[in-house]
């Protein structure tokens, strides 16, 4: 009987000594308490509604938690919760925030984000998602990061197909004359408005709502995403559909947090962001079409833009492309190679 008993003693030892073999799951050595659940913070300036807000709630936040078991807690903020672009863009390269998804406000830094603003680049809004998620992206990822040694660049997401709206006529090119847009801190989009006769004036997009409101300005330029997402419609009577600029939002993470994580945990991250970037792309060229007909049905005169005005625009803002390759010696390869892009 105590030969019986010791034997249960000793199989009782060998299971706690090898848990897994005796089918229960491995305890945490000690008394240590459970790894600390890391957040990310993820901080944009656009509405919950915008293609890019979906994608960052519905892919990345979820996918990023499911496959960290939990290990990984992602709060994401919307609408210019943590500060605009530019606060966002000093906020993850200082670490204050894990991760931002903003436009190309450092452009003057590195001036081969202007990129993503170069007007008439592509053929179509899929010529740009192509472009976007293949390996010319991948490519621009890692001088992003010899540039910025202390960010990544996750993914490259749609902003939009810029528009150009106003409270006064604007349905032609002649349109243009004398009027007062919004553009943002950008030679690009301030060139265009120049070239096209108005005047330009650089207003942050959280003070744009009001600024068309009380006739600070008399319109702006934002693709049709935007002007329903930000509500624009209401302080707006005219949309020329011109889609002079397919512009990207970019998903940037600090370097130091992202090298602190397991290479597991990172590259959970990279395929999330990855997966959020392509379904944005996705969700915006579906979602083109009935921006339009909302914008409609809610009192804006909207006026596509003919292929006569559209060589017409191109002819006008000759200029500003003319300064554009002088002044960028990278431009005239990576413009190419982009266009060659099918």
């Amino acid at each position: 009987m105590k030969k019986h008993v010791v034997s249960l003693l000793l199989v009782s030892a060998l299971c706690i000594g090898n848990l897994a073999g005796c089918g229960a799951k491995p305890a945490a050595s000690g008394d240590a308490a459970p790894a600390e659940v890391i957040t990310i913070k993820v901080g944009d300036n656009w509405a919950e509604t915008h293609p890019m807000a979906v994608a960052i709630d519905k892919v990345f936040k979820q996918q990023v938690e499911e496959k960290s078991g939990g290990s990984i807690k992602v709060d994401v903020y919307h609408s210019g919760t943590l500060g605009n672009e530019t606060e966002l863009w000093d906020g993850v390269r200082n670490g204050a925030v894990e991760v931002a998804v903003i436009g190309t406000c450092m452009n003057q830094e590195f001036t081969t984000m202007l990129i993503s603003d170069w007007p008439f680049l592509y053929r179509d809004i899929e010529h740009a998602k192509k472009v976007w998620t293949g390996a010319i992206a991948e490519e621009l990822n890692g001088k992003f990061h010899e540039k910025f040694p202390e960010t990544y660049i996750l993914g490259w997401g749609p902003n939009s197909a810029r528009t150009f709206t106003s409270n006064k006529k604007l349905e032609s090119v002649d349109d243009f004359k004398g009027q007062k847009f919004r553009m943002p801190a950008n030679p690009i989009h301030v060139g265009i408005a120049e070239n096209l006769g108005a005047s330009a004036q650089v207003i942050p997009l959280n003070e744009l709502f009001s600024s068309l409101e009380t006739g600070v300005v008399d319109g702006q330029d934002n693709g049709m995403v935007t002007v329903k997402s930000e509500a624009l419609y209401e302080v707006q009577k005219y949309l020329y559909e011109t889609n002079h600029i397919i512009a990207t939002l970019e998903i940037i993470t600090n370097a130091k947090f992202m090298d602190s994580l397991s290479e597991e945990q990172q590259q959970i991250i990279k395929d999330a962001a990855k997966a959020a970037s392509e379904q944005a792309w996705t969700d915006y060229i579906a979602s083109v079409d009935a921006d339009r007909q909302f914008l409609i049905d809610n009192g804006v005169t909207v006026t596509p833009c003919t292929e006569e005005d559209k060589a017409l625009i191109i002819e006008k803002i000759q200029p500003t492309l003319d300064k554009l390759y002088a002044e960028n010696d990278w431009a005239k390869e990576l413009v190419e190679k982009i266009q060659a892009v099918q």
